[in-house]
């Protein structure tokens, strides 16, 4: 998987489409990821000792990841990743629309 924990990046398709983000797990047996503050979903709590209120939450739903793509760290535009290895035969993520290496 070409997106990496920790990477920032835009919602192409969906209700959450133009929003940026970073990621906060990815799922690659799944194609999916987890991207902060985007795709809220609402859980329905029960009682606990840890949550003795119960209710109705928000977090964060899984995304796929079709439907992100990478930011740009230069322009700031969505950017598909390549790699490239070096001369040295370190192999590095490259921003497909700069060539800035990530």
């Amino acid at each position: 998987m070409k997106i990496k924990k920790g990477d920032e990046v835009i919602v192409t398709k969906g209700k959450d489409k133009g929003k940026k983000g970073r990621v906060m797990r990815v799922y690659p047996a799944e194609s999916k990821l987890l991207v902060e503050k985007i795709n809220y979903r609402t859980v329905y709590m029960r009682k606990s000792q840890e949550n003795p209120k119960g209710g109705i939450t928000k977090m964060e739903g899984k995304l796929p990841v079709a439907n992100v793509k990478l930011v740009c760290p230069r322009s700031g535009k969505p950017t598909r990743v390549g790699y490239s290895i070096l001369a040295d035969g370190t192999k590095h993520r490259l921003a497909k629309k700069s060539g800035e290496v990530l």
